[in-house]
């Protein structure tokens, strides 16, 4: 199993539009996506490790599939669109990192 991480660094002065971003652009990249997701889960960033700290992430979207050639064969198509759709949302460059989930609980 792979979760493929998209982390949306905060950044002062930055835009990200929660809205559009749960209403429009999560839906499109899921229906695109298909079947081949096994699990998404979505967060807000509230905090660093200390209350008093910022988060360092505006938001993180985790991604669960089979493999890394499922995540590739399902995405693939679709990067275009998903990735084109970004600067409607943000003006924030994502990080992706792709990794292999060793534990689940």
């Amino acid at each position: 199993m792979v979760k493929v991480s998209v982390l949306y660094p905060a950044k002062a002065g930055s835009r990200f539009d929660e809205e559009y971003y749960f209403n429009e652009h999560m839906p499109m990249a899921l229906r695109l996506i298909g079947p081949a997701l096994q699990s998404v889960s979505v967060e807000t960033g509230i905090s660093g490790v200390m209350p008093d700290q910022p988060a360092p992430f505006v938001m993180a979207c985790h991604l669960v599939f089979e493999s890394t050639e499922t995540f590739y064969a399902a995405f693939g198509p679709h990067a275009a669109a998903i990735q084109g759709d970004i600067p409607k949302y943000t003006d924030i460059e994502p990080v992706i990192q792709i990794g292999e989930i060793k534990l689940s609980r």
